[in-house]
């Protein structure tokens, strides 16, 4: 669907994204969203705090876990006013910011040159697949025999789990490409390098970004887990710590804060995703790929 234009100039920028959150105002799917949700902590109030059902009952209720979260004084040392919480946060988000740029700048042009190649994907194609089904924990002694500290080899994991995902989905994008455009390419005299950054590229984006979103939460995942076993701050290191304390409330309210900070950092990629499709899809108006 095109953009409604001001003055016969289509909007740009800040003033798109306004038009575009406005129009999104107006169709069901935020208003579903916000419903959702609360049918999900509706149900969580039920189970947990009203009808008392195993297991449910077992774990904090939604208002234990809410007045901890805001209470300025909270009863087990965490909440959106300690210092602490935030640190956490931000020691986690560094590390995926960290992992997954490693893994974007090695899986992009790996995959890219996998599918591009038949040759170098022959190479490289089986110590991928013979590495990719090894569970993330499996490398955890490993990464912390090759690298000192705590946090290279959280970063370390949390760069593998995402770099596969990345790889494979980037080759599979490339060859996703019709045959055709290639030929046409070659046949109106392009050069190797033209053809690749003109055709391979924007043609395996759609599969890259799908990718890069589906990396996004596998890093998560993956700096999770390394992190409770060898942290010293972030979510996993909280939601550990307050596991082997009995803190069950702040372990819970780690957990959402997880699935908060990784729905949003997923939705920057997804941004991201749509602003870079922009270009694509203006190629493709001038006769690209």
């Amino acid at each position: 669907m095109s953009n409604q234009s001001v003055g016969g100039v289509a909007p740009s920028g800040f003033r798109l994204m306004l038009l575009r959150s406005a129009r999104a105002l107006r169709t069901p799917m935020p208003y579903l969203a916000f419903i959702g949700i609360g049918l999900w902590l509706g149900i969580y109030f039920l189970f947990n705090e009203y009808w008392k059902l195993f297991p449910f009952y077992k774990i904090p209720g939604p208002v234990e876990v809410v007045t901890e979260w805001v209470s300025r004084d909270p009863i087990w040392g965490t909440s959106l006013f300690t210092e602490d919480y935030y640190r956490n946060i931000w020691v986690s988000c560094r590390r995926i910011g960290i992992a997954f740029a490693l893994a974007t700048g090695l899986g992009v042009p790996l995959g890219l040159f996998m599918g591009w190649s038949q040759k170098f994907k022959d190479y490289t194609f089986p110590v991928l697949e013979t590495l990719r089904p090894i569970p993330i924990l499996a490398w955890v002694p490993l990464a912390i025999v090759m690298f000192a500290g705590f946090e290279t080899p959280i970063i370390y994991l949390a760069t593998l789990a995402s770099f596969f995902v990345t790889a494979l989905n980037t080759m599979l994008g490339v060859e996703s490409i019709d045959e055709s455009y290639f030929r046409a390419a070659g046949c109106l005299g392009s050069k190797k390098h033209h053809v690749f950054f003109h055709v391979v590229v924007p043609g395996a984006l759609p599969f890259i970004f799908t990718g890069l979103q589906i990396s996004i939460g596998v890093a998560w995942f993956s700096l999770v887990a390394a992190e409770m076993i060898s942290g010293d701050y972030g979510l996993g290191y909280m939601i550990m710590d307050s596991y082997m304390v009995n803190k069950y409330t702040t372990m819970v309210m780690a957990m959402l804060t997880l699935g908060f900070v990784g729905w949003t950092t997923s939705a920057m990629v997804r941004v991201a995703g749509n602003r870079m499709m922009q270009y694509r899809q203006k190629a493709l108006g001038q006769g690209g790929v």
